[in-house]
């Protein structure tokens, strides 16, 4: 078997039976595709059904000091996964990755922004130009519905169910989630939808998107990076900021404000509760707080 007939097959896979997103499918793709350009470059003529074990090992270690642990990593599970795809249609029968172990990753916490800073960033905005409605309100939906950057991009006008209080969101494997909006972030949403969203000559294939370029297409995710780094240099905060903060800041806001765990997961699309508990970070005085006020053992009357 060709490596591109089992890189096709697998990212049908992923597709039809796993229902992942095309950014999820384009990462598998893209780590297999450089475990068989490393071979290919070895002058080894060896297909994906013959690879082994000790060139696997070979493979991560060329690239382990270029790329950070995490990259590492999430290489090492989608190699893991691909040859386990080949298992399961009885392919090869043994995964050349399964005694080979992720490098342990230390957990890094994402930077998060106050309210007083989020407003800052929105005051940043150019009131003079012409996507100043439109830039509010991604930020604002951003922060005020802690969506990921391919949902705020996807995000349809027929999601929009202002007078019940929720948006519909298609998050990762486009499973479906309704998310709660606030009326800063609806108020924000309707003045550009009203005001320079109207003047725009939407292309026919995206009238029901809801944040436009002024070409009249779906932004691209690169341009929300664009847009909140260049927020991120005016506003002067000395802080890594990025689409992904707001999200974070959103989940860790809620938290510090007594919403429980599990809630959060649900507002953010997470199919674990582990995954909700790396976005959250609790400081000593939240801690102290907790123990003074639950334990039965903390007063000291």
């Amino acid at each position: 078997m060709k490596w591109e007939t089992a890189i096709n097959n697998f990212k049908n896979y992923l597709k039809i039976e796993r229902g992942l997103s095309n950014n999820s499918i384009s990462s598998y793709e893209s780590d297999i595709i450089k475990l068989s350009n490393f071979i290919l470059n070895k002058n080894k003529s060896i297909s994906p059904l013959k690879v082994s074990s000790d060139l696997v090992k070979e493979f991560i270690y060329s690239i382990s000091n270029s790329i950070s642990s995490s990259s590492q990593s999430r290489i090492i599970s989608g190699l893991r996964s691909f040859f386990e795809y080949l298992i399961f249609e009885k392919y090869i029968t043994n995964n050349p990755l399964s005694l080979i172990e992720s490098p342990r990753i230390s957990r890094k916490l994402p930077d998060t922004l106050t309210i007083k800073e989020i407003d800052k960033l929105i005051s940043m905005i150019d009131s003079k130009s012409n996507e100043h409605d439109r830039n509010v309100a991604i930020i604002e939906t951003l922060y005020g519905c802690g969506l990921r950057v391919s949902e705020l991009i996807s995000l349809k006008l027929s999601d929009l169910f202002f007078s019940e209080g929720f948006i519909k969101v298609t998050g990762k494997g486009n499973k479906q989630r309704l998310v709660p909006i606030s009326t800063l972030t609806k108020k924000a949403i309707k003045t550009y939808i009203t005001n320079s969203r109207k003047t725009i000559k939407i292309s026919e294939k995206f009238r029901d998107i809801v944040f436009l370029n002024r070409r009249g297409n779906a932004l691209s995710r690169a341009m929300i990076f664009t847009i909140v780094k260049i927020l991120a240099k005016l506003s002067n905060i000395k802080k890594s900021i990025s689409p992904h903060t707001f999200r974070h800041s959103f989940a860790t806001h809620l938290l510090e404000n007594g919403a429980d765990l599990k809630t959060i997961q649900q507002l953010l699309g997470h199919q674990s509760i582990t995954t909700t508990e790396i976005y959250m970070h609790v400081d000593n005085k939240m801690l102290i707080t907790a123990i003074n006020k639950f334990h039965p053992r903390s007063s000291t009357g």
